[in-house]
């Protein structure tokens, strides 16, 4: 798939005049022959893949390619995946265009597999289709004059298996025996959350009145979840018993839940409750915001 690229290098190179080092990236569907199809979405016939040849002075390769290995595996300790789980894997044998190849590996359920290969390419690919094109595809620097071949440090990671690494991660299943909260609706032997990265919660906020038959309840959090949703993806929730709306929250990783109790109709504040340490605190209606811009950014 990286040769999409090489074969616009020069295109790029001329219409947006971009000065060495430089990267071009691209996302889209791969397809392999895959014999067998295993491990849920982690080997598949079709999948979704991006990548980046980053193009840099011959003399600077090694030093920029290290760079490259520190930013790709932040990458995936900024998405929230725990640094234990994650690992550098030395290739032993180098495909011939290689001066230097890793990956980073992640320990899924079922072993230790690649999410993504971190490899020094040389000039190699350049200099292939510059021979068999007949172009001239050498970079001169503009400052220095000198006129080289770029040389191409390359990412290559695959989405889905970025985004069943980040599930696997966050998923957990904890023992409430004996309920950290019984007397707020956290009672139950065990429940399941995804602790996700804040900010990869599809949902971050819920709001929830306690009884969804008393109506001065019902619209008091209905204000609260409309005033939110302009800054926030919220959902709000009257069905079924506090603990259960807790639960459904937990199992799609909504950090944090609102509660509109009848205390929040005589002091104007509401319960806020966070997701991985089921803590609750009583927060001012007119400070949520505040509250919830400190806490989700």
């Amino acid at each position: 798939t990286c040769q999409g690229i090489y074969v616009n290098y020069k295109n790029v190179l001329d219409t947006a005049r971009v000065k060495v080092p430089f990267g071009i990236a691209q996302i889209g569907k791969a397809f392999r022959n895959e014999i067998t199809a295993r491990q849920f979405i982690f080997r598949t016939r079709e999948f979704e893949q991006m990548e980046m040849q980053y193009f840099i002075e011959p003399d600077r390769e090694m030093a920029e390619y290290e760079k490259l290995k520190k930013e790709r595996w932040q990458f995936y300790l900024d998405l929230g995946i725990t640094k234990e789980n994650l690992s550098w894997q030395k290739h032993a044998n180098l495909v011939f265009y290689a001066k230097e190849a890793y990956d980073i590996e992640y320990n899924f359920p079922f072993g230790a597999k690649e999410l993504e290969g971190v490899h020094a390419r040389g000039d190699y690919d350049l200099s292939q289709h510059a021979k068999f094109s007949g172009q001239d595809l050498s970079y001169t620097d503009p400052i220095t004059k000198k006129k080289y071949l770029p040389h191409i440090a390359e990412s290559s990671a695959g989405v889905g298996r970025t985004v069943l690494a980040v599930l696997c991660d966050a998923y957990h299943e904890e023992d409430l025996t004996p309920s950290p909260s019984p007397s707020k609706g956290e009672g139950g032997d065990t429940r399941v959350v995804l602790k996700l990265n804040k900010q990869l919660a599809p949902i971050k906020i819920a709001v929830f009145p306690l009884l969804k038959n008393k109506a001065e309840l019902v619209k008091l959090a209905k204000k609260i979840y409309d005033q939110l949703k302009a800054d926030y993806l919220c959902e709000f929730d009257d069905n079924g018993s506090i603990g259960k709306r807790y639960r459904r929250q937990d199992e799609i990783g909504t950090p944090f839940c609102i509660t509109v109790d009848f205390d929040s109709l005589e002091k104007d504040d509401v319960t806020v409750r966070d997701r991985d340490s089921m803590k609750q605190k009583r927060v001012k209606i007119e400070e949520l915001k505040d509250y919830f811009r400190e806490k989700l950014q």
